[in-house]
């Protein structure tokens, strides 16, 4: 039961696919009224269990707002439910015409005495609203009078809990319709629909959480088997992915070498940091390259690794790799390029480009990427590449790709199928992408994280996963995902010890460990 739930939890569909699940449902003989009663009680009973600002007790004030479609339907179940446990009910009906199982429903309610208004003028006061406008599949703007009703409905400082998605949001992309309900709360119905993980939809949101009903897995396999597929990375599964158990026989260089290639004069920081993030993420061996004038201070914070100090130009960048006699770049499991390099270090980068090992681009060396042009670059390579931008980046390495504010899974994916390199946009719902299409989201994160430096510290421990992964035969999307999972975890506990001001990109490494226990 648990590694159905587990797997249950991973999934995230577009609008299309879950009316298919649904469909295979509906089809073997599940009656959708009893579909219907069994998502209504789930969410009749967690509801007086969420925290509020008002704790909901016995006698409080809940408004159900209710659509024409099932959507409507389930609102008005949880409607009856909450009205027999002694909640004070009313609803709010504006359509003339509703299904024909969601006027049953609004009639029986009618039946029970419960208040029924058509216009948002007549609506009493309430502890706590329930959206049931719309579900999943909304894809025309809203207008008025509802357009007008969602809005004034937002101005009420009262908690809204929206039934599978805030109702006004597009379900694959999270647009705003012209206006939406701007949740506290939502309830996500059987499977994670895809705007719960898009930047733009977030604060329309809430605290969401997944109602599961107990779709059958054979189902939600036999309609996603043909598609790319979309997952979320959870605790679970990025702890079953990390490098552990170590074998009781082994020694550094079977435990992966990572080089560093980071820092200048100008941003001896970012080298810093990287060197430290690759710490947490326990790799044997360590080199680090940096300008020769940057090598004391790198010593003195990461004295376990090797410092290899290069020649640099007069504006303080590595002018050229001088690694260790009888090494080069072939001698290590990963290369990570690009914190602090400063675009005087460009043939630093081509060089890192040209090699043979895996390699991984953030920051100048993204910056860089973009200059010698992304897509054409990375194809000649042999080696797997990992990327790294944030928004701006991406919009400079893929200027063709459709824009990732729009829709985040979609132009990640076109940008990894372009590039054929693995691709992770940063941002508040980190996602990733294969070049076969298969995406990672990190379904959490922190505004903590938007401080300067904690990307570094992800290419860090990215890095070191990297080495790691590439000795022990792990799927490289499922390392590159486990270590943004990793990296938002230490920042969403940093900010619960420290408040989101707190967290600087320093401070962000010591929580990195704490986040696995």
């Amino acid at each position: 039961m648990q590694d159905r739930q587990e797997q249950i939890s991973q999934v995230v569909v577009t609008a299309g696919q879950m009316r298919d699940i649904e469909k295979r449902i509906f089809a073997v003989g599940m009656p959708v009224v009893a579909l219907m009663e069994k998502v209504a009680g789930l969410i009749a009973r967690r509801i007086p269990e969420i925290p509020a600002n008002t704790p909901l007790l016995r006698g409080s004030r809940v408004g159900i707002l209710v659509g024409p479609g099932h959507n409507g339907g389930d609102a008005l179940v949880v409607a009856r439910e909450l009205y027999f446990r002694g909640y004070k009910v009313w609803i709010y009906s504006p359509f003339s015409k509703l299904k024909e199982l969601t006027s049953q429903h609004l009639q029986y309610a009618q039946s029970l005495g419960i208040p029924i208004y058509q216009t948002i003028e007549q609506l009493p006061d309430s502890d706590l609203l329930i959206d049931g406008l719309f579900g999943f599949g909304l894809e025309r703007n809203l207008t008025d009078p509802i357009a007008s009703a969602i809005n004034q409905l937002n101005e009420l400082s009262i908690p809204i809990y929206s039934i599978d998605l805030p109702s006004g949001l597009h379900t694959d992309t999270g647009e705003v319709l012209g206006t939406a309900i701007r949740a506290t709360h939502t309830f996500c119905l059987g499977l994670w629909k895809l705007a719960f993980f898009q930047d733009r939809a977030l604060e329309y949101l809430g605290k969401a959480e997944l109602i599961d009903f107990d779709i059958p897995l054979a189902d939600v396999e036999a309609v996603l088997k043909d598609a790319p597929k979309i997952k979320l990375i959870t605790r679970a599964k990025a702890l079953g992915t990390l490098p552990l158990p170590r074998p009781a026989v082994t020694h550094k260089y079977k435990e992966g070498h990572l080089l560093l290639i980071c820092g200048s004069r100008r941003y001896a920081g970012g080298a810093i940091l990287t060197g430290l993030g690759a710490r947490a993420s326990g790799v044997g061996m360590l080199s680090i390259a940096v300008p020769e004038s940057l090598k004391p201070l790198l010593v003195s914070h990461l004295p376990e690794a090797l410092i290899v100090g290069c020649p640099e130009t007069e504006s303080g960048a590595i002018a050229h790799l001088q690694l260790p006699e009888n090494t080069d770049l072939s001698s290590f499991n990963a290369i990570a390029c690009g914190p602090g390099l400063t675009r005087d270090a460009t043939p630093i980068v081509q060089e890192a480009i040209n090699s043979e090992r895996p390699l991984l681009l953030d920051a100048d060396g993204l910056n860089i990427l973009a200059q010698m042009g992304a897509i054409a670059t990375l194809k000649k390579r042999q080696a797997v590449t990992v990327l790294t931008p944030h928004t701006g980046e991406f919009e400079r390495l893929f200027p063709d790709v459709a824009d990732a504010k729009h829709d985040k899974v979609k132009a990640v994916q076109e940008a990894a199928a372009q590039s054929e390199a693995v691709v992770l946009l940063k941002g508040a719902r980190t996602a990733i992408a294969n070049p076969q299409g298969a995406v990672w989201i990190v379904p959490e994160s922190t505004p903590a994280l938007a401080r300067g430096g904690s990307g570094d510290v992800l290419t860090g421990l990215l890095g070191g996963l990297l080495a790691q992964a590439t000795t022990k035969q792990i799927p490289l999307e499922d390392i590159v995902a486990t270590a943004a999972w990793w990296h938002s975890q230490a920042g969403i506990l940093a900010a619960q010890e420290r408040t989101e001001l707190g967290v600087d990109a320093f401070t962000l490494t010591q929580y990195l460990m704490k986040a696995l226990t």
